[in-house]
């Protein structure tokens, strides 16, 4: 089976990551080994990967690895507690992306697979105050749009309204 990539969206996540954190780095990024991961490594990072443990009943395995930073990269969606994780994280730099909140489309569930569920989709300022209460300062943002070739109102509002909200942080020393 061949995995179709999101190249619109891993360019504009390649992008932000080497804006924030250049290669070469090492990364812990939150989830099983993914198309990413790998473009990640072509780039210079050397990168780990949880293995599929549940976050949200282990979140202390994120203790396990000395990175330069994590990333997570539409993983916080999937959690009912991602505050619990992210308070877990031993390293300072954090680089994330969340699909965020539209209005016009319902959160993302999949029928066949149980873990391929959005828990939560954010707005900018939910996931902004998710950090700062797990003691995150955020230091850069961006958003992104993700355009359907489809033909209707909600593929047209796509071309228009941010899907996806990039973030890079560091955990804040005022604790």
């Amino acid at each position: 089976m061949s995995y179709k990539y999101p190249t619109k969206r891993f360019a504009n996540t390649l992008l932000f990551l080497q804006k924030v954190l250049p290669a070469p780095a090492t990364i812990l990024d939150l989830g099983v080994r993914n198309p990413f991961t790998e473009v990640m490594e072509k780039n210079g990072y050397t990168v780990f990967n949880t293995n599929g443990e549940d976050l949200d009943i282990l979140p202390e395995i994120v203790k396990n690895y000395k990175v330069d930073a994590v990333t997570a990269f539409e993983i916080f969606e999937h959690l009912i507690a991602p505050f619990n994780v992210l308070r877990e994280i031993n390293t300072y730099k954090l680089i994330a992306t969340i699909p965020l909140n539209l209005w016009f489309a319902k959160a993302y569930r999949s029928n066949t697979d149980m873990w391929d569920r959005h828990y939560h989709e954010f707005e900018d300022w939910q996931f902004d105050w998710l950090l700062e209460k797990s003691n995150w300062k955020i230091l850069e943002r961006e958003k992104w749009i993700s355009p359907s070739h489809q033909i209707g109102f909600r593929p047209i509002l796509r071309r228009y309204t941010p899907r996806y909200y990039a973030v890079y942080a560091e955990k804040s020393t005022d604790v």
